[in-house]
């Protein structure tokens, strides 16, 4: 079974960017990107209503992390620490050498290729030091953007399961897509 360690906290870099750990300095954009109605859209779990909910979220994330459940960095533009977006290995079955990635960005930096270049490297993490056989992300199937930067990494659409979710009372199609790590 796959040995999954985090400690130290991996720090990782790109050609424009930084992932780093989240922590509390990060809470403003954190509040700002889970309680934002538009980032939210595609993603079935309820907003953020206070600056006291995203501590916790931050709290969730270090837990995981110190638990070796789950990772989630910072996404942050080189010479600028300010959080822009999140990007993590969530769900990890390690029993299974599998992970679901997920990830969010504050609007005002989509469409530059920032998640792009951050999926990237967050996989790259996941099939070379984490030996993970495969990587999985969970979509709506109206996320055309998610789905656009899936097929450009190479990702292929597995699965398409009708309301199998329940939120806000209604029933929400998921997507599932999945990258096999041909290294090994």
């Amino acid at each position: 079974m796959l040995s999954i360690n985090f400690t130290p906290f991996p720090n990782l870099e790109t050609e424009r960017l930084l992932l780093r750990r989240v922590d509390n300095t990060d809470v403003n954009e954190i509040f700002e990107l889970r309680s934002n109605p538009e980032t939210m859209k595609y993603i079935p779990r309820p907003l953020l209503t206070t600056i006291e909910e995203a501590l916790e979220h931050i709290a969730t994330i270090d837990a995981r992390i110190d638990s070796n459940e789950g990772i989630n960095w910072a996404i942050t533009l080189k010479g600028n620490s300010k959080l822009i977006g999140i990007i993590g290995h969530y769900r990890i079955k390690p029993e299974h050498y599998r992970a679901e990635i997920g990830y969010m960005l504050l609007p005002e930096y989509s469409g530059k290729g920032i998640i792009t270049e951050a999926v990237e490297e967050a996989v790259k993490y996941g099939f070379e030091i984490m030996q993970l056989h495969s990587i999985e992300a969970v979509i709506d199937p109206e996320n055309d953007g998610s789905a656009r930067v899936l097929e450009k990494l190479q990702f292929v659409k597995e699965a398409h399961l009708k309301e199998n979710e329940f939120f806000e009372g209604r029933f929400w199609d998921s997507v599932i897509y999945s990258k096999l790590n041909k290294q090994q």
